[in-house]
């Protein structure tokens, strides 16, 4: 895993919302961003969502009731975060975190397009 750059702003505060399933990260840069629990479940940088190489994500499906149980600080560079649903394998840096919250309207897209390109609906799971 890649290390922080040195020009990647460090969270200030990690906030979770459990009513609102959300985790809010500012950043030194003066940039909050707010990220779904169900963002980051099927964005999870783990093994097991992303594969071994690029074209092998696995599309995560029913993961809109999904929270965060808890949030474990690796290191000064990023959190591991505890689901629900017992995943608990990914890593996410700060840079990591950082670039969702960047990216996070494009990655939703993209993710209701695979769910719907698998005719898969997000709501029933069907």
């Amino acid at each position: 895993m890649a290390g922080l750059s040195k020009h990647t702003p460090i969270p200030t505060e990690i906030k979770l919302h459990q009513k609102s399933r959300v985790l809010e990260i500012s950043f030194s840069d003066g940039k909050t961003f707010r990220l779904s629990c169900e963002f980051l479940r099927v964005y999870s940088p783990s093994a097991e969502v992303r594969g071994h190489e690029p074209g092998q994500e696995i599309l995560q499906t029913g993961k809109q009731d999904v929270s965060i149980t808890h949030i474990e600080p690796v290191g000064n560079y990023a959190i591991q975060l505890n689901f629900s649903d017992g995943h608990n394998t990914g890593l996410y840096s700060w840079d990591l975190l950082y670039n969702y919250g960047l990216n996070q309207d494009t990655m939703w897209q993209h993710y209701l397009q695979r769910l719907n390109d698998a005719g898969i609906n997000r709501e029933n799971n069907t």
